[in-house]
């Protein structure tokens, strides 16, 4: 049913690059933050201060992870080092914190200039789903969860929303752990064995194979494939929409 083995009665989605078309938007977003910061600062010994790359940087360390442990493990791989902060840091603070939040407000305010798009294929999947009677849950690191599928006009099509306000709130470790997945198959009152995860993040497969997901569908928007397999994917898709061919 839906190229999903049997068994599986509940589907946990990610947001950005599965259902919407945000991914380059987040990935822009980074790059403006992290090439700004490191433009700004003095060359210290030990410290690289090339430009992020939106693709091979934005895919190893922030991609599918919380905001501020995206900026720490980007900063680490640069030979950075900076203080937490807090959470309530203004956008751009020399913190982990503030710049993670002067990367989320470049990209509020990119969806709102640009808007956000569903991908057809994951609608048409989603609503499938929904008609098979399985139950449906959005997974997402990002704490705009709820303002991004209202933008897209698909926040209706889904039961549940486990996302960075709720992992937050819970005290879930993000992705690639399995915690936050764990937590959509609680609210869908599924066991992880009668759940499918399905994720373009490879930090995102990583938690469906470390939670023992029933079925984890890797969705390959920038060619990366064969990563997503070898990360425990147990199937790698371009779009959705090609689970359903032949229905």
């Amino acid at each position: 049913m839906l190229g999903l083995p049997d068994g599986v009665e509940a589907c946990l989605f990610d947001l950005d690059g599965v259902l919407t078309q945000t991914a380059t938007v987040h990935a822009a977003a980074w790059k403006q933050m992290f090439d700004e910061y490191l433009r700004g600062r003095a060359a210290q010994a030990g410290e690289d201060h090339s430009p992020f790359d939106p693709v091979a940087d934005y895919d190893r360390y922030v991609d599918g992870r919380p905001r501020y442990d995206g900026v720490s493990s980007f900063l680490a791989a640069r030979g950075i080092e900076l203080p937490r902060g807090s959470p309530d840091d203004p956008p751009g603070a020399e913190t982990v914190d503030g710049l993670g939040n002067r990367k989320n407000e470049l990209v509020l305010a990119m969806i709102r200039d640009r808007g956000v798009e569903a991908y057809e294929g994951s609608v048409r999947y989603v609503h499938a789903a929904a008609g098979a009677g399985l139950r449906r849950a959005v997974v997402s690191s990002s704490s705009n969860c709820r303002d991004v599928l209202a933008a897209a006009g698909i926040e209706q099509l889904f039961e549940e929303i486990v996302d960075g306000v709720v992992a937050e709130r819970e005290h879930l470790a993000g992705k690639p752990a399995p915690d936050t997945f764990l937590a959509g198959a609680r609210a869908l009152d599924a066991t992880p064995a009668q759940a499918a995860v399905f994720e373009d993040a490879i930090a995102g497969v990583q938690a469906g194979h470390a939670g023992r997901f029933g079925f984890v569908v890797g969705v390959d928007r920038v060619g990366q494939a064969r990563a997503l397999a070898d990360n425990g994917a147990d199937t790698v898709v371009g779009d959705l929409g090609e689970l359903l061919e032949g229905r």
